[in-house]
């Protein structure tokens, strides 16, 4: 798809009193569906990673909005606590208000929603999810810390996957433990090989990408 048939602007989202989040808003021509973006801890909507995955969506015909989850004072202070980028409870809140946002623009009415969570963005995308079964429709981890979503994990409906690298061992565990735990059928773990927390290996987050687009194409841009 040419960068011709797609738009793109910032956004200002007033998703509570005294929190306005920046974000950009991202929809290709065509989309029927859109993917929103909870980064990980420490990183903002600017996250090379995800930027790139949301290019690879872009491509697929997804629209895709990138934003902080935490205000402009609240990045300040946590750069020197870095407390509230592990507030997993506060990023779910920011996640679920964002989603809120989005249903209440008319240009964006009558698109489904999907989230795409990264390290303890991943927990806070489960969290939101299973708060709006309705409304979110698909939820891909990439690196995800999905077992800090605790008892959420059974109330999540959503298709979700799980992309983990096979040099992740740790979070390879994790991930299997939480995917346990839920109670979708559809559900599944894809481990990228030779890739490691990060993605940073040659060809693993292109592979990781494509996984992601292909898992939203097929709950979000298919058949209701």
């Amino acid at each position: 798809m040419s960068s011709e048939g797609i738009s793109a602007r910032e956004v200002a989202m007033q998703i509570e009193p005294g929190a306005v989040l920046e974000g950009e808003l991202v929809l290709p021509q065509g989309a029927t569906a859109l993917v929103l973006f909870a980064h990980g801890s420490g990183s903002s909507r600017h996250s090379p990673r995800n930027r790139f995955v949301a290019g690879e969506l872009q491509m697929g015909g997804l629209g895709t909005l990138l934003f902080d989850l935490l205000t402009a004072e609240e990045e300040q202070i946590d750069r020197v606590t870095r407390h509230l980028r592990f507030d997993i409870g506060l990023l779910a809140r920011r996640l679920a208000g964002a989603t809120r946002w989005t249903l209440a623009q008319s240009e964006l009415e009558g698109l489904r929603l999907g989230y795409f969570g990264a390290s303890t963005g991943a927990a806070a995308a489960l969290i939101a999810a299973a708060e709006h079964p309705r409304d979110v429709a698909a939820v891909v981890s990439r690196g995800g810390r999905p077992d800090l979503a605790g008892p959420a994990l059974p109330r999540v409906t959503q298709p979700t996957l799980l992309i983990v690298g096979s040099r992740d061992f740790q979070v390879i565990t994790l991930n299997e433990e939480a995917l346990a735990q839920m109670n979708q059928r559809e559900s599944r773990l894809e481990i990228v090989p030779g890739a490691s927390h990060l993605f940073e290996e040659p060809g693993t987050l292109e592979q990781a990408a494509a996984l992601a687009r292909d898992w939203f194409v097929r709950y979000l841009a298919g058949p209701s």
